[in-house]
């Protein structure tokens, strides 16, 4: 990624953000994080990774919310960021948070079996 890619992929990040956060009316969308910001090499295209506090439907439901306003967020981005063309957008769920908790609960389950005494 280029040092471009990477400043752009930035201020998309904190832009889209505050557009989800501050301007966005929709009841399906939940609590948000903006986990990530991938920018192709022509600056056209955006994959958005978010992260959704909840179950697997909440995450669904909000992510057809963004899906649904996602002219309205890129119209929004258009203005608040200066640049030829405004890229597209794509909203991606990212279910690293919840696959790390996962794991870390398998990881204590494991300690927890070994930590038990042998006469058991």
């Amino acid at each position: 990624m280029s040092h471009r890619t990477g400043r752009l992929a930035e201020e998309i990040k904190r832009e889209v953000s505050s557009i989800i956060q501050m301007d966005m009316k929709d009841p399906r969308v939940g609590f948000v994080s903006i986990t990530s910001v991938e920018v192709s090499g022509d600056l056209r295209h955006a994959n958005i990774y978010i992260s959704v506090m909840g179950n697997e439907q909440q995450g669904s439901d909000t992510l057809k919310a963004l899906k649904k306003a996602q002219g309205y967020i890129r119209s929004e981005l258009g203005k608040r960021i200066k640049l030829r063309h405004t890229p597209e957008l794509n909203f991606k769920l990212d279910d690293s948070i919840s696959h790390g908790v996962k794991v870390m609960k398998l990881l204590q389950e494991v300690k927890g079996e070994g930590e038990r005494p042998a006469n058991e």
